[in-house]
């Protein structure tokens, strides 16, 4: 059977959310939010995830889709780049998580051959256009995570924030 992509989206959450720095709160404390918030989209019907593999938020919600997929058979995980070669000049911890994720992710796609200013947006976008959910760690400060929220919403697109609702 053949879908659009209308009808793929509806079973598709993308995440959004700070670096570890600017997050505000323990790994160890989002880490379990965001499993809490992961178990509710696959038993909500969602079956594909997103990821835009930026450091801290995105990469632990790639992690921890990747060992929910030891449960839950049927769920997948996209990475989803601005460019290739993003991450080539992050601290060696968090480039060998990426590898890892990028080798046993379902599929990559690098949203541009290239850096451009915008294109960190243009990936975030591109995310939120191919699901029906944003998993977000907002914490009230401005920035890609607050503008990646304010174009799902403008989209139509549910963001369900593990840090509160009443952050913004």
């Amino acid at each position: 059977m053949n879908y659009t992509e209308n009808e793929m989206r509806r079973y598709r959450c993308c995440f959004t959310g700070h670096r570890p720095e600017k997050l505000g709160v323990t790994e160890e404390k989002v880490k379990m939010l965001l499993s809490s918030a992961v178990d509710d989209a696959i038993e909500g019907g969602i079956s594909t995830f997103i990821t835009g593999m930026a450091r801290g938020f995105d990469l632990w919600a790639a992690e921890m889709v990747l060992q929910k997929k030891e449960r839950y058979k049927q769920i997948h995980l996209i990475c989803a780049t601005p460019f290739p070669g993003f991450e080539r000049s992050w601290q060696e911890k968090w480039r060998l998580l990426y590898s890892k994720i990028a080798r046993e992710a379902d599929l990559r796609v690098a949203i541009s051959d290239r850096y451009y200013r915008g294109c960190f947006q243009k990936r975030n976008e591109w995310m939120v256009r191919h699901s029906m959910l944003v998993i977000a760690a907002y914490n009230g400060q401005p920035g890609g995570t607050r503008n990646t929220m304010d174009f799902a919403e403008r989209c139509g697109v549910e963001v369900r924030n593990i840090l509160g609702e009443s952050n913004g």
